[in-house]
């Protein structure tokens, strides 16, 4: 039986997942993504290469890098995920950006300390005795290899991206982009995958879902997030939203 469990403490969104056929659609999310693979082999296509994380392992996602999801057999997998905002990070690192180099990683301590702040945020602890535990989560991975300089920003991709965000209550407007860069449909469609391994239509669509899950966390009114983000109507919503976050937005309010 498929089981995800989502709560939210110190601006932190902890995941408690369970899941044998459910298979995650390509989707990115704006959070860094820390997780814990607690049984079983969970696999991904991240940045053009297949990821296998076995029990233990530490996953490691950066801001809109693009992923799917699913277990490895019919045995299923147990996981938790954290999604800590990247403003959050800034502000613990002194405006230091934390960039993951390595998916996955096999440390003990670290996967203890996600495991931590997962069970504080899942068990309804204090919201000062998790933003301790964000504090020393985030100090410890950033003392870890995986830290690297801030990479170079693509304005191609950055002005496609500002334009997409200002019209995520509308459908999208592949002709605006394009006329914008002055190149056609096609072309690009292949600049905007080469550059984050998603299509245009898929990034816009995870965008709004994403910007409805902001809008149900604010106000807890999924059929005003239904309007706000241009969805035709809840089933349209639900149906995406599950994709991406393995239950429908109905059920995520429910858990809020």
């Amino acid at each position: 039986m498929e089981k995800f469990n989502y709560k939210k403490s110190a601006e932190i969104l902890s995941l408690s997942a369970s899941l044998t056929d459910f298979t995650y659609k390509k989707h990115c999310h704006e959070e860094y993504a820390l997780g814990v693979t607690l049984r079983g082999i969970q696999q991904y296509n991240l940045d053009g290469s297949l990821q296998s994380s076995h029990k233990n392992g530490v996953m490691l996602f950066n801001p809109e890098q693009t992923h799917d999801g699913n277990a490895y057999d019919k045995g299923g997998i147990d996981y938790v995920m954290l999604y800590i905002k990247p403003t959050l990070m800034l502000e613990i690192l002194r405006k230091k950006e934390l960039r993951f180099a390595t998916p996955i990683l096999y440390d003990d301590k670290l996967a203890q300390c996600i495991l931590a702040l997962n069970h504080a945020i899942q068990n309804g602890k204090e919201e000062s005795l998790c933003s301790e535990l964000l504090f020393t989560l985030v100090h410890l991975v950033s003392n870890t290899e995986i830290v690297t300089d801030r990479r170079t920003n693509n304005k191609f991709l950055k002005k496609a991206k500002e334009m997409m965000y200002c019209s995520l209550d509308h459908v999208l407007k592949l002709d605006d982009l394009c006329t914008e860069f002055g190149l056609s449909k096609y072309q690009f469609i292949r600049e905007f995958k080469t550059h984050t391994g998603i299509s245009p239509y898929q990034f816009f669509l995870n965008c709004k879902v994403e910007r409805a899950k902001q809008s149900i966390e604010r106000t807890k009114d999924i059929y005003a997030a239904v309007v706000d983000c241009g969805f035709v109507d809840l089933t349209h919503l639900n149906r995406h939203f599950k994709s991406v976050f393995g239950i429908t937005a109905h059920e995520y309010r429910s858990q809020l």
